[in-house]
């Protein structure tokens, strides 16, 4: 993610020798970074289709004590990253393969357009790669998985893109929780979301993150997606 640029004051002389100042207006994110916080991600997602039987927990630990008071069974990890270098730099760890597309059940690709929408792109990873979370086809979640039950990774993105009900939604969960909105200035945006899956096969981990070529397989995990996500 790039800096913003500083903005500046312009002034406008007029042939009266008065001068009139005007400021460049801000552009505010089309999708605007989410708090990482479960209440908001749960709200959120059972808001456009998810049903109420699935919502997004917290893990406090990783000693196998804390791991027992998770509810059972996990069906998709969400990792909040911090990124202290640049997004070059951390897309060069692994940058994924589009011949990885057919190894997961759902991948996207997250454009410039879909500026801070990476913690719902996370959400769509983890639920529509999971096999036993049904949406309401009538729903806004359940509206977009048809929509796109067989395009490609960018159709998805694009999908998204122009889905004014999905993007008013986010909107307004953007501006909750118990940090100060940020709906402008890419600079103060210092995290980014991605996901963790099992491969159709269930045995692999695969790294789900739009912003790179594709999706990243990781170990055999047995199965184990949570304690899989640790490891990595």
């Amino acid at each position: 993610m790039s800096d913003a640029n500083e903005t500046k004051p312009t002034t406008i002389e007029t042939n009266d020798d008065s001068t009139t100042t005007t400021t460049p207006k801000i552009k505010k994110f089309s999708w605007p970074p989410l708090e990482s916080n479960p209440e908001v991600f749960t709200t959120y997602l059972q808001s456009i289709g998810l049903p109420t039987t699935f919502s997004i927990g917290e893990v406090f630990g990783f000693d196998e004590d804390l791991l027992a008071f998770i509810p059972q069974p996990v069906l998709g990890i969400i990792v909040c990253l911090e990124r202290i270098g640049s997004k070059s730099q951390y897309n060069s760890l692994n940058t994924g393969s589009a011949e990885n597309y057919d190894k997961v059940s759902y991948y996207m690709h997250q454009s410039k357009a879909l500026d801070n929408a990476c913690g719902i792109i996370a959400c769509l990873h983890a639920v529509f790669n999971s096999p036993v979370v049904s949406t309401d086809p009538c729903s806004i979640l359940g509206k977009y998985r048809l929509e796109n039950e067989t395009t490609t990774p960018m159709e998805k993105c694009k999908s998204l893109e122009s889905n004014t009900e999905f993007q008013n939604i986010h909107k307004a969960h953007a501006s909750r929780g118990q940090s100060r909105t940020i709906d402008s200035d890419q600079s103060k945006v210092r995290h980014h979301f991605i996901a963790y899956a099992l491969d159709k096969e269930g045995k692999r981990l695969v790294e789900l993150d739009g912003t790179k070529a594709g999706p990243v397989i990781l170990e055999d995990c047995g199965g184990d997606l949570l304690r899989g996500s640790i490891r990595e």
